[in-house]
């Protein structure tokens, strides 16, 4: 019998999978746990317009983030900071300093986990950072650190 997923089966699927199954398996325990539903045109035709909503989601969520990463890419921000005599900080600049100083400069919020620094940056000077916007799509900027 062709069911259609309604949730995660161990062994058999994933939720939103058409897969085939016996009928009693199917009878007497997946469709009356709400686990699957018979695979009948309506149930198919529902599940081909939610896949093509997911894709289109994805595409523009790919879309957006590829807006971001050419707006960001090459871009220098700069972050005052205090240090002593010898020009090392008192602490250091953070991935979440970075991320407020990107929102306050461009709008653009960026998660503290998705900027990637090459180096700790402790002194004053010029500094290379990567922004991993969405999978497989990053952007280079320069932090800036003056006094």
């Amino acid at each position: 019998m062709k069911l259609i997923l309604t949730q995660d089966v161990k062994k058999l699927g994933k939720k939103g999978e058409l897969i085939n199954a016996a009928d009693g398996y199917a009878r007497n325990f997946l469709i009356p746990k709400g686990l699957a539903v018979q695979a009948d045109a309506a149930a198919m035709n529902d599940l081909k317009n939610k896949e093509k909503a997911k894709q289109y989601h994805l595409a523009e969520e790919k879309k957006a983030a590829e807006n971001t990463a050419k707006q960001l890419q090459g871009k220098t921000f700069k972050i005052a900071a205090n240090a002593g005599a010898n020009g090392k900080l008192f602490g250091s600049v953070t991935p979440k300093d970075i991320a407020a100083e990107i929102l306050k400069q461009t709008s653009f919020e960026i998660d503290k986990r998705k900027i990637v620094l090459a180096e700790d940056i402790k002194q004053y000077g010029t500094f290379t950072a990567e922004i991993k916007v969405y999978p497989g799509i990053s952007a280079n900027i320069y932090i800036q650190v003056v006094e």
